[in-house]
């Protein structure tokens, strides 16, 4: 009898599965569905996709829903310190136990004794074995946040009660197209007929909206049918204002720090009132508070030198970490470590803070096949900007304790580019004290 695996084995084997890391549509992950016979995962189902803001919506929505009484289960990606995190069900990420028993009930469901097996990806196993627990857990309400794209993503194998679109901006290009039309037509993949889809962008592509109107699906958009206000001339200081047309709330600020999560919470209000009950404004308030992400913004303190680090992989999320620099100006400097992956646009990314950093040190992902790149790529990469003439380091934690090295009292580091560049920097300042 072969040895049962544990979890770091199944991540292991699962990564080897498929000779693609990545492998679009629904034909393989739904034939292996139907054979485990899972049906919905919860009562409800959200659907999120987007450029950026997927996980802080997510967030949003999970601590207002549980906050309102729902047992909730949440599906994300990726992961930064541990795969458990893409899996939580009542805010905690399930236990490697549990995920164990799904991943070996999609392995039987996939390469079935006598019959031939379905090669999956490692998100596409990852989702069914979320489903499965999902759909043993009693949920009331499931949150599922696409992969990539939405159309041909595993994800939308579910058919949800309200489909939401955060933000439509150039990622991924190479599977989604070059253009905001083209990639926008690729997430409104996920939009259902007569069903409420939710908008994030102020100007969403017209390919969404065309998509909405061929099937009939309700689109809501941010600053149409729901809108948000930071600082509402006639509210109490502090309190930001969420309205539609006859209601209104007046609400605390997001625990998550950044401007950009108030359209992200804005959102998630909207895609939650979209469902059949929505939460009560006590919950709002509640959830707004409560809920948390790791490394978005967050925040530490290493001898009187702010550090933040930040998943923010592409020019949008660049453009909105700029804004956050100019509204929270450092006492002193503000020192930039970035490393990025080698399929980002990472000029682009620096060019939106042009002028926020005082030095950039860049740092090499490696590990990452073919989508590695070392520090003198980085630097290659970004000639012509401001961060080609900064400090080349092997790795981020090496690039990490150079700026710290370098810094003074007073002085700021910005950790940032990629879930890989986050998770990095968490390990080394969740190891050392503060």
């Amino acid at each position: 009898m072969a040895e049962r695996l544990d979890l770091a084995g199944w991540l292991e084997r699962i990564g080897q599965l498929h000779p693609a890391g990545i492998a679009l549509g629904l034909d393989r992950v739904r034939g292996v569905a139907t054979r485990m016979g899972l049906g919905r995962p919860a009562a409800e189902v959200v659907l999120v996709a987007g450029t950026n803001g997927k996980g802080s919506t997510v967030a949003f929505m999970e601590a207002i829903a549980r906050a309102d009484g729902r047992r909730v289960g949440s599906y994300t990606s990726p992961h930064l310190l541990a795969y458990n995190e893409r899996v939580r069900i009542d805010g905690e990420p399930v236990d490697d136990a549990a995920l164990v028993e799904a991943f070996e009930a999609v392995e039987a469901a996939r390469a079935p004794r006598g019959g031939g097996a379905v090669a999956l990806t490692y998100f596409e196993m990852g989702t069914l074995a979320a489903l499965w627990l999902f759909g043993r857990a009693g949920l009331d309400l499931a949150l599922l946040e696409v992969g990539l794209g939405g159309r041909l993503d595993a994800t939308n194998i579910v058919e949800p009660d309200v489909a939401v679109i955060t933000t439509v901006d150039i990622d991924h290009a190479d599977w989604l197209g070059p253009d905001r039309e083209s990639i926008g037509r690729e997430k409104a993949g996920i939009a259902r007929a007569w069903k409420p889809l939710v908008l994030g962008d102020d100007d969403p592509p017209s390919s969404v909206l065309e998509r909405a109107y061929a099937i009939g699906a309700s689109a809501l958009r941010v600053g149409c049918d729901f809108f948000f206000e930071p600082s509402p001339a006639d509210a109490e200081p502090g309190l930001w204002r969420w309205r539609e047309v006859g209601c209104r709330f007046d609400l605390p600020r997001p625990a998550l720090a950044a401007p950009v999560q108030l359209r992200n919470a804005a959102v998630a209000i909207a895609a939650l009132r979209a469902l059949e009950q929505p939460p009560a404004e006590r919950a709002i308030r509640e959830g707004l508070v409560a809920a948390r992400l790791v490394g978005r913004l967050q925040r530490f303190q290493r001898d009187g030198i702010e550090v933040l680090v930040d998943v923010g992989h592409n020019p949008q999320a660049a453009a909105a970490l700029a804004q956050w620099l100019v509204d929270h100006p450092a006492t002193g400097a503000t020192r930039a470590v970035y490393a990025a992956l080698a399929d980002k646009d990472a000029a682009g990314v620096v060019a939106e803070l042009a002028g926020r950093i005082a030095h950039w040190h860049l740092a090499g992902l490696e590990g990452e096949g073919a989508r590695s790149c070392d520090g003198a790529g980085l630097r290659s990469r970004l000639a012509g900007t401001d961060a080609a003439s900064g400090s080349v380091h092997a790795d981020v934690a090496g690039a990490l304790e150079a700026a710290l090295a370098a810094s003074i009292p007073g002085d700021r580091v910005l950790v940032f580019g990629s879930f890989h560049t986050a998770a990095a920097a968490l390990r080394l300042l969740q190891a050392a004290p503060g």
